[in-house]
């Protein structure tokens, strides 16, 4: 028996993933009927070895490679292939990023006799120290008359300049080839790098060359050297087909176009495949998938259509009247009562009744939070804020879906850095009073102390022994600044310390004296690392982080994360700066002290940066049943369902924009129109097939009811009449629009 590889196209929510999973069990049935009536006594010859080969699957390594877009749907995918197989089979699931990371690091061996590359253990740069490494590299090419005159920051010039290496790799581009794509394009000021071709290409190549001779591996290089080097090795080919004999692949749209490469090598060779496509989800367009190249697979492949939806949503009622009133002007109908919108004047007014509206159904009972989703085009700040802070004060919890922020705007990251300039000589310069009071704030919370978000209509919040108006008196009186050793006081600097109280007293004692203990063993060399040190304060102080909010402990697994890496690739540079100063290679002055690295960490969390996220851990307990809060881009990938929608700002223009979703110069590098200029044409025609996948995509993920939240002026004032605006005109408001100030 053999197998036809399969392709399983449908809308969201059709079953395809259920599909996938029923595929790979009957690959797994007929493995295990084959291999019972295979006779183990007799001799493998080649023939037989060949023939067994169809779907050869041990039990000792993992021959179905099973892949998903990222690594929210991976998680899912593999705990619905363990219940269907009820844990039988071991798993190698990916995403095409994990995947070929995987493959770079274990074949590296065969990739330095290749490039003749330095035989050493490859490490892998997270985001956020690419981006500072490659800045110090190229800060001499670009100076400030090249960033005025491009109307850039540095941060987000070395930011598109990076990008278009992983872009290049995705669509099997060249790294020298990057300057033809770039030279093809239109001068356009939203399109095109507005930097030279030339410069362009020189940055790229120097900052690989770097990186290879060190032994760091990007996202853009590590996918480069898959696919121009590894894929095409003859020996790494023959062990690929050795390990895999299936590959199975949800939402393909949302892939590379390398993908395209593996899967196309490991068809041509025997191995079966199954595939889900789903043309209403292209989520990751603009940001490297290329979902036109990935569609050519289905002429290789068995073609199932999934027509009928297995899961209930309000697709098949409201995706056709929605469009034809976005997209006929004429159009003159209204929408059912599943729809139902809030108006209001202002946006301010528009977050607090969006909240009190949620509050009450949750109070009614009518819904749980967990069934509840707000989602909107862009979350700024203040919006994210008000709705969690006026559901927290409801004892109402909300997840914010992947919101990434910077490290440095939690106070438990910021008190942890004042922590090492307090405690490693020469960072004077780094703290001052106000980063001490709220150091003493923090590390002098009560044990126990449970957060307001847990608590039950009850605004008990977070207790600590030194309050905000104390830490700012001992802050005043007990602590002297100075460029090398700032200190803390004993209480009696303060000559009224009496008024402090005996609380706040004692836990300022106990922190002076851990502070002074460090100094101690830093002096006795019994400190390994910074991130030993911060490991120690978490656990002296903040041990009762249990109770606290999750994402105050996500940003505390953020940090040690962070930081832990960032001390290994120091390491690493500064053992082979050292071994090799008459190399002419390009180098960074790092500095040779371990005072200057704390320096630099310090400043480079300051600047705002946006740390990788941590391992993602699931919330538990009264943090699970929360409302989720996300912006358009974040719900679509996470491939969530929720009974009700609340679809914040509607009259906002950027529901057809690709916003942040979209990397710069993206259009550039797809297959079928490589280095082809984008126009404006081509742009209004993206927003309008956009706006049409949002939109069916988002009712496919909603079953009972629509809240349009919709404010006549958006956050600057300004009128809000973007395309979805025809919606709030069609259904009737949930009551007499909120009038007057808020």
């Amino acid at each position: 028996m053999t197998f036809n590889s399969l392709w399983v196209l449908g809308s969201s929510r059709s079953g395809k993933s259920t599909r996938l999973v029923e595929e790979f069990y009957s690959w797994l049935q007929y493995n295990s009927i084959y291999n019972k009536s295979f006779d183990a006594s007799q001799k493998l010859t080649k023939s037989n070895y060949n023939e067994q080969k169809e779907l050869d699957i041990g039990q000792l390594e993992p021959g179905i490679l099973v892949f998903s877009a990222n690594n929210d749907n991976r998680q899912q995918l593999t705990d619905k292939i363990l219940s269907r197989t009820q844990g039988k089979y071991p798993l190698r699931t990916k995403t095409p990023l994990g995947f070929f990371q995987d493959e770079v690091i274990l074949f590296w061996p065969l990739l330095t006799q290749t490039l003749n590359l330095k035989a050493q253990f490859p490490v892998r740069l997270r985001p956020e120290t690419e981006q500072e490494f490659a800045t110090k590299l190229w800060r001499s090419h670009l100076d400030d008359t090249t960033l005025r005159r491009l109307g850039l920051n540095e941060y987000r010039l070395v930011r598109r300049i990076l990008d278009l290496l992983q872009l290049a790799a995705y669509s099997q581009v060249p790294c020298k080839q990057i300057e033809e794509i770039i030279s093809k394009s239109t001068a356009t000021d939203e399109n095109t790098i507005q930097l030279e071709p030339n410069l362009t290409s020189e940055l790229l190549l120097n900052w690989r060359e770097w990186c290879l001779e060190r032994g760091f591996l990007t996202y853009g290089i590590v996918t480069e050297l898959y696919n121009q080097y590894l894929l095409s090795d003859p020996i790494y080919q023959q062990q690929l087909l050795r390990r895999y004999q299936a590959v199975l692949a949800d939402d393909i749209q949302d892939y590379p176009a390398c993908m395209g490469n593996l899967f196309e090598f490991l068809l041509d060779n025997g191995v079966v495949g199954a595939f889900s496509y789903n043309h209403e989800g292209l989520v990751r367009l603009g940001l490297g998938a290329d979902p036109e190249y990935m569609a050519q697979l289905a002429g290789r492949c068995k073609v199932e259509t999934l027509e009928q939806e297995v899961f209930s949503s309000l697709a098949p009622s409201l995706t056709k009247p929605m469009l034809d009133l976005v997209f006929e002007p004429m159009t003159l109908s209204s929408l059912p009562q599943t729809v139902q919108s809030i108006q209001t004047t202002s946006r301010a007014q528009l977050l607090r009744k969006t909240a009190e509206t949620i509050t009450k159904v949750i109070d009614s009972g009518s819904i749980q939070p967990q069934d509840i989703a707000i989602i909107a085009p862009g979350l700024d700040a203040i919006a994210r804020y008000t709705l969690i802070e006026i559901l927290h004060k409801q004892g109402i919890c909300v997840n914010s879906l992947k919101y990434q922020r910077p490290l440095i705007s939690s106070p438990l990251v910021r008190s942890l850095l004042t922590i090492l300039a307090l405690v490693y000589p020469g960072l004077g310069r780094l703290v001052d009073k106000n980063d001490i009071a709220q150091m003493l704030v923090v590390l002098s919370r009560k044990q126990g102390s449970i957060p307001s978000s847990f608590a039950n209509n009850e605004n008990t919040g977070l207790t600590t022994e030194i309050d905000p108006v104390r830490a700012g008196l001992i802050a005043d009186y007990c602590f002297r600044p100075h460029p090398e050793v700032p200190q803390l006081l004993p209480v009696n600097a303060y000559n009224r310390w009496d008024r402090l109280g005996y609380g706040s007293t004692k836990a300022y004692d106990e922190i002076l004296q851990w502070l002074e203990q460090q100094r101690s063993n830093y002096q006795q060399h019994l400190i390994p690392s910074p991130v030993s040190l911060l490991y120690s304060t978490i656990e002296k102080f903040l041990s009762n982080i249990a109770y606290t909010a999750y994402e105050q402990l996500a940003a505390l697994r953020e940090l040690l994360e962070t930081a832990q890496h960032y001390w290994e690739i120091n390491t690493r540079i500064k053992q082979i700066e050292a071994s090799q100063n008459e190399n002419n290679s390009p180098t960074i002055n790092l500095g040779n002290l371990e005072i200057d690295n704390i320096a630099q960490f310090i400043q480079l969390l300051r600047r705002g940066t946006i740390a990788a996220n941590s391992f993602p851990v699931r919330p538990v307990g009264p943090a699970a049943n929360a409302v989720t809060l996300a912006t358009i881009y974040q719900y679509r990938a996470s491939r969530s369902f929720h009974r009700w929608h609340f679809w914040l700002d509607i009259g906002s223009p950027l529901w057809s924009k690709g916003g942040s979703a979209t990397l710069f110069g993206a259009p550039l590098f797809l297959q079928h129109r490589l280095g082809q200029p984008w126009t404006a044409l081509d742009e209004t025609e993206a927003e309008e097939n956009r706006l049409q996948m949002i939109l069916g995509d988002l009712l496919a993920r909603v079953s009972e009811k629509v809240y349009l939240c919709h404010s006549d002026l958006a956050v600057n004032g300004q009128d809000q009449l973007g395309p979805l605006l025809p919606l709030v005109n069609a259904c009737i408001p949930t009551d007499v629009a909120v009038v007057g100030s808020y």
